[in-house]
């Protein structure tokens, strides 16, 4: 693996992933022209935040940002973790920074202890959300390896405390992570058939009913399909100012779904409330139809994981040891086609792609079809966590 710096002049293009990779690789990044042509130029305080959060988890990390926030340099430092506390902003959820770092997560010297405020809800239309992360990362990490064997601790958790939507914000999530020495080589290749559904449908300064009717609306549809169906329905009030149940200032509607199959294999779908809609314009049997539907087009691809795991998933198998890793994955996103080509450039990983599967219906994915499957298998560089003592 080179250890030459890392010159992007496409602006802020795959921003989280690029500092990450700085970090693993251990290789000086330089990122230019971000949004110079704009009116505002430069960093976004989202951005900026990141940066200072990355900051806190590690260790002789120097950041060199210019005076129009259009150009910045890093040198990584050293991943510590431990204890730590950050504000998010609240123009991104708290699941976008957590899915920057959460790479990054079992590589410390301590154990992870990350407490995030700021918006957990309201932003699914656009990024993952914190549920999406429980439902879906937190079970990837396990397949690698973090907190596999329970013998030697806890696995990796995340607990919401406080909800809060966005606008305003207002909420709290603590997230926990263990350290390990290494990853472990993944083979997940069978998606197998879905046996049971999970879902939950949240709410903040809404009547309970909202929920109640996304869930009634989402269950109506997969019930044609599968009988095992479950929608929890979680209603936060503002009454309660600390601990569980208490909500931000703003009000909020989401619902996340999530499919189990018989392999292990878990697929979720989630769909929010948009904020900047007029009230009333979206329908609660709107947003639950729109879940449900939104899951059954994931388990229709195909793949062992959904669209928005994709990028997450090839990371970490490039950093497991020298030996083979394969997964399945449905249609391959335009944003995990970049960041395979980041990956490549950065670690010097090539990913072999072999589309497998039949397509029915004319061949047209869109009218109907079967989408054809992918399988996408690599060898690991062997990265190992140095700051983890050999006991």
């Amino acid at each position: 693996m080179s250890s030459s710096p890392l010159r992007f002049d496409d602006g802020p293009v795959q921003f989280r992933q690029r500092v990450i990779c700085s970090i693993l690789s251990r290789r000086p990044l330089l990122v230019k022209n971000i949004r110079h042509l704009d009116q505002d130029p430069g960093l976004r305080d989202y951005e900026a935040s990141f940066l200072r959060l990355i900051d806190s988890l590690t260790n002789g990390t120097s950041i060199e940002i210019n005076e129009t926030g259009s150009q910045f340099k890093m040198r990584p430092g050293i991943v510590i973790n431990g204890e730590v506390s950050h504000d998010c902003s609240v123009s991104r959820s708290i699941g976008w920074f957590l899915e920057g770092v959460l790479p990054l997560a079992s590589f410390g010297k301590r154990d992870l202890k990350l407490t995030l405020t700021g918006v957990t809800d309201g932003y699914e239309n656009e990024e993952v959300s914190i549920d999406y992360v429980k439902a879906s990362m937190l079970p990837v990490l396990k397949e690698f390896g973090v907190g596999a064997d329970e013998s030697e601790g806890p696995g990796a958790m995340l607990r919401v405390t406080r909800r809060g939507a966005a606008p305003g914000g207002g909420g709290s999530v603590e997230v926990f992570c263990p350290m390990v020495k290494a990853l472990t080589p993944i083979n997940i290749v069978d998606p197998g058939m879905i046996k049971k559904i999970r879902g939950n449908a949240v709410s903040c300064r809404i009547p309970p009913t909202s929920p109640a009717r996304v869930a009634h609306a989402a269950k109506g549809i997969l019930h044609k399909l599968i009988p095992d169906v479950w929608i929890h329905t979680d209603t936060n009030s503002g009454s309660k100012t600390n601990g569980p149940g208490g909500c931000g200032e703003s009000p909020g509607l989401k619902c996340i779904l999530s499919a189990e199959s018989t392999t292990g294999v878990t697929l979720s779908a989630e769909v929010c409330l948009d904020y900047r809609l007029e009230r009333g314009a979206v329908l609660p049997e709107d947003l639950g139809v729109q879940a449900a539907t939104l899951l059954l087009d994931e388990v229709r691809k195909g793949g062992c994981v959904d669209s928005a795991c994709q990028s997450f998933i090839f990371l970490l198998m490039c950093l497991t040891p020298e030996d083979v890793s394969r997964v399945r994955v449905g249609v391959l996103s335009r944003y995990s086609v970049t960041t395979l080509r980041l990956l490549k450039q950065v670690f010097g990983v090539e990913m072999k792609v072999t589309g497998e599967g039949k397509v029915d219906g004319g061949g047209d994915v869109d009218g109907g079809g079967v989408a054809r499957s992918v399988l996408l298998s690599c060898l690991g560089i062997g990265f190992r966590n140095v700051s983890k003592s050999v006991t």
